[in-house]
């Protein structure tokens, strides 16, 4: 996920009834680790998966 904005992503929990602001914390709820890289463009938010153990 990229945007233009130069600013710093955080964390925030949205109130019920805001339509954003929820969607950091669902990335931070879901993978092992997650960052963002500046840009000249903006930034770009990453997000690391675990991998599943086959079965055996």
């Amino acid at each position: 996920m990229s945007d233009t904005s130069h600013t710093a992503p955080h964390l925030r929990r949205a109130k019920t009834f805001d339509e954003g602001g929820r969607g950091l914390l669902l990335v931070a709820q879901l993978t092992q680790r997650w960052g963002s890289r500046h840009t000249s463009e903006g930034k770009t938010i990453w997000a690391e998966l675990g991998l599943l153990e086959e079965d055996r």
